[in-house]
């Protein structure tokens, strides 16, 4: 592996918690953020030279935490204060959260900040996700969501928030964002928005180790049971849905012998303890119901569409959003043909810069006969950016339109 290949994994598979370790350490997300930046700046530089070292990311963190210290004293100087050392935490005590990226997930997640914010500032700082990804994954636009985060950052510096590890009591408090966070890192591993790859399986199966994570930390709660079953049974069909070239394999043509029969029964157990514990709907156990309804048909004909829709319905009673909406008019195309998915297609507002809105109305179009309408239809899916392997399927679709 070259110096460069070497980096790049680093920075993707493991810079993350490098990054979560340095901000526990630091206390402070700049900090943290200017000195992995400078300490990968340096492994580039080093590197190529000197031969990449046999621990990448203790590396990277030695490196990371001597320029922070760096970055503290100049800082500490210039404002005339006198420091010996950075303000390193004292050591810590037996805590609630025993992962750094799982606990740091908390602390970015703080109830002073919006929901919106602390979900946007813990994928972007603790997820590693790009700005523009974060923007992809919450609807909004790049420069809305530079904002965003530039805001949640200044708001933590100047109302002092401690990056500190809640308490037991506060974790319940917390929850609903954290759970977002992690259900956004997956899903953006599950269908990179960009790149070459359809799957990051860093994503996922980082998603996967903290909703564990969670699972352990918090056995009864319905949200967290959810989200795993969830997770499990999405991730179930992770091999069976590309082809040899690395295409998109759509869900009614996916080889079901090659989905992971282990993760489906975890899955489904998971569902079965959140049903029995949620006393009232949770959005995770129902879209883990909804997710349940694929993984144990036989075949994609033999689906119940009939539970799958009443389990959107249920859905969009406690989580009613455009995207739900959308996949709900997919699943009535199924039962009630395309004609009836379309109409629902057509009527959700908020969608027009979502590139699997004008993806879903041009499988429909097509469905109809209507091929210069979903060929316009899937170019404007094109237009709005997503991944190589997506974008090869879409122009498949429009090549069969001939």
């Amino acid at each position: 592996m070259g110096a460069g290949d070497a980096v790049a994994r680093l920075v993707r598979d493991e810079g993350t918690r490098v990054l979560a370790t340095l901000i526990r350490v630091t206390g402070s997300v700049g900090l943290a953020e200017d000195a992995v930046q400078d300490a990968v700046v340096r492994a580039l530089e080093t590197w190529p030279r000197d031969g990449v070292p046999d621990n990448p990311r203790g590396w990277l963190l030695v490196a990371a935490k001597r320029r922070a210290v760096d970055l503290f004293r100049r800082e500490a100087a210039r404002s005339g204060k006198e420091a010996a050392a950075m303000p390193f935490v004292e050591p810590e005590p037996a805590e609630a959260v025993p992962d750094d990226l799982l606990r740091l997930v908390f602390t970015c997640c703080h109830p002073a900040l919006s929901l919106d914010a602390q979900v946007a500032l813990a994928l972007r700082t603790l997820g590693g996700l790009s700005t523009p990804e974060v923007a992809r994954a919450l609807l909004v636009s790049e420069a809305t969501m530079a904002k965003r985060l530039t805001r949640a950052k200044q708001k933590i510096a100047q109302a002092r928030i401690p990056y500190r590890v809640p308490e037991a009591a506060e974790l319940p408090d917390r929850l609903t964002a954290v759970a977002a966070t992690v259900y956004l890192i997956f899903n953006e591993g599950y269908a990179a928005a960009a790149g070459a790859d359809l799957v990051r399986v860093d994503l996922t199966s980082e998603a996967l180790r903290l909703a564990r994570l969670l699972a352990e930390l918090m056995p009864d709660e319905p949200t967290v049971l959810g989200l795993l079953a969830l997770l499990l049974l999405q991730n179930s069909r992770r091999d069976a849905r590309v082809d040899a070239d690395g295409v998109p394999v759509l869900l009614p043509d996916q080889d079901r012998s090659r989905w992971d029969v282990a993760a489906v029964k975890e899955g489904v157990e998971q569902l079965g303890r959140g049903l029995r514990r949620a006393a009232t709907p949770d959005r995770y156990v129902v879209q883990a119901a909804i997710a349940a309804c694929h993984a144990l048909a036989p075949s994609y004909g033999e689906t119940n569409w009939d539970a799958l829709i009443s389990w959107y319905d249920v859905l969009l009673e406690v989580s009613d959003t455009p995207v739900a909406r959308l996949n709900r008019a997919a699943a009535v195309a199924e039962r009630d043909g395309p004609a009836a998915g379309l109409a629902l297609v057509e009527k959700i507002p908020g969608l027009t810069g979502y590139p699997w809105w004008h993806a879903t109305r041009a499988e429909l179009l097509q469905r109809l006969g209507d091929a210069e309408a979903a060929r316009a239809a899937y170019r404007q899916a094109l237009a709005l950016g997503m991944s190589e392997p997506q974008v090869a399927h879409l122009r498949i679709r429009i090549a069969e339109l001939g």
